[in-house]
C-alpha cells in the first residue's frame, strides 16, 4: 500500500464511521419532553425474547419501582419529619428561657450544701470559680 492508498483508506472509513458516531449522539440532543414522551414500554421480539432478557426487564422494573418508593417516602414523609422535629426543638428552646426569665438571678438564690460540691480545687484563679 502507497501512502495514497493509506490515505484513501482512512478517508473512506472515516467516511463509513463518523456518521453512525452523530447518530449514536443524538439521543443528547433529545428535549427532555421528547425523551419523557417516548414510550417506556419495552417489548422483547424474535431472539431477543428470551429468559434473560425478561429477567432483565423485571429487575429494572423493581429497580424503578423501588427507587420511585424511597423518593416519595423521602419527600412526603423525612422532610415534613425533620420540619416538625425542627419545630418542635425550636418551640422547646424557647419554653426553656421564658422558664428561666421568671427565676430568679444566679446571685439571688439559695446555695444548699450539696450544690458546687468540689473534691479537688480548679488550678485557676481562687479554685471554686470555673472558667465559664
Amino acid at each position: 500500500n502507497t501512502p495514497i492508498e493509506k490515505m484513501a483508506q482512512k478517508h473512506l472509513l472515516r467516511g463509513i464511521f463518523q456518521p453512525a458516531a452523530r447518530i449514536s449522539r443524538l439521543h443528547v440532543l433529545r428535549t427532555p419532553l421528547q425523551t419523557r414522551l417516548a414510550s417506556t414500554e419495552i417489548k422483547l421480539e424474535g431472539v431477543y425474547d428470551n429468559e434473560f432478557n425478561r429477567q432483565r426487564l423485571a429487575v429494572k422494573k423493581h429497580a424503578a419501582e423501588s427507587a420511585d418508593l424511597w423518593r416519595k417516602l423521602c419527600i412526603y414523609v423525612c422532610i415534613p419529619a425533620v420540619v416538625l422535629a425542627g419545630l418542635n426543638a425550636w418551640n422547646l428552646w424557647n419554653e426553656h428561657w421564658e422558664h428561666w426569665e421568671h427565676m430568679p438571678p444566679l446571685e439571688e438564690r439559695i446555695q444548699y450544701p450539696y450544690m458546687n460540691i468540689r473534691t479537688k480545687k480548679f488550678f485557676w484563679g481562687d479554685g471554686d470559680k470555673t472558667l465559664l
